[in-house]
């Protein structure tokens, strides 16, 4: 791959002991509309087959990378991600969760509508009502509806640098990064198109935090 290479997005996939999904995930990135991408799978120390599960689809497609580091944390492991990117835009996918195929195409398509946002989340289909624990007030759970989810975060390179990415926290650095950036940038949460499907895996940080 040619260092001048420029994908109009990176897709950024942390991943830690996720061997069972990686596949469905990885897949839905493949499967896309849109075709000017990148995906940069960042493993968390795995310790399962995940490299096993990744290892076809770096013999087959040039514009997937794969990296692995010393257990970080989700959000270390996007930072990573972030600094390693070569795309126009930036966005995310868990490794539990999976897209719809139109999903990339959606939120270009929507950026391109409106060009002074630099970061727009939202538009995520949910199979069960979930709730977390409110970040503001952790004694108060709330339906995860309301909340930042970070694989539908999308926005402009440019965005997540100079936030200086994620903070490396406990909890909701999703919803801390969106702050931060509303406060500098023009920012904006959709309803729709719901092409982003949410599973919430039994260690996820929502339900054991």
């Amino acid at each position: 791959m040619r260092f001048s290479y420029k994908p109009d997005i990176s897709v950024i996939l942390p991943t830690f002991n996720r061997a069972s999904s990686l596949e469905k995930a990885v897949q839905s990135v493949i499967a896309q509309t849109f075709v000017n991408w990148e995906l940069l799978v960042v493993d968390d120390g795995s310790s399962d087959k995940s490299f096993e599960i990744i290892a076809p689809f770096l013999d087959r497609f040039s514009n997937i990378r794969y990296m692995k580091h010393k257990n970080r944390k989700a959000a270390l492991s996007r930072n990573a991600g972030i600094q390693a990117s070569f795309g126009h835009h930036i966005t995310f996918l868990d490794s539990d969760d999976h897209y719809l195929e139109t999903h990339l195409e959606s939120r270009m398509t929507l950026m391109e509508a409106l060009p002074d946002v630099a970061l727009l989340c939202g538009g995520f289909h949910c199979d069960q009502e979930t709730f977390v624990k409110d970040c503001y007030n952790l004694d108060r759970l709330i339906d995860i509806r309301e909340c930042i989810l970070c694989g539908t975060i999308f926005g402009k390179r440019e965005t997540f640098f100079a936030l200086d990415g994620f903070r490396d926290l406990e909890y909701a650095e999703d919803t801390d990064l969106w702050e931060r950036a509303s406060k500098l940038f023009t920012v904006t949460k959709i309803e729709e198109p719901k092409t982003y499907i949410y599973q919430r895996a039994a260690d996820s940080i929502t339900l054991n935090y």
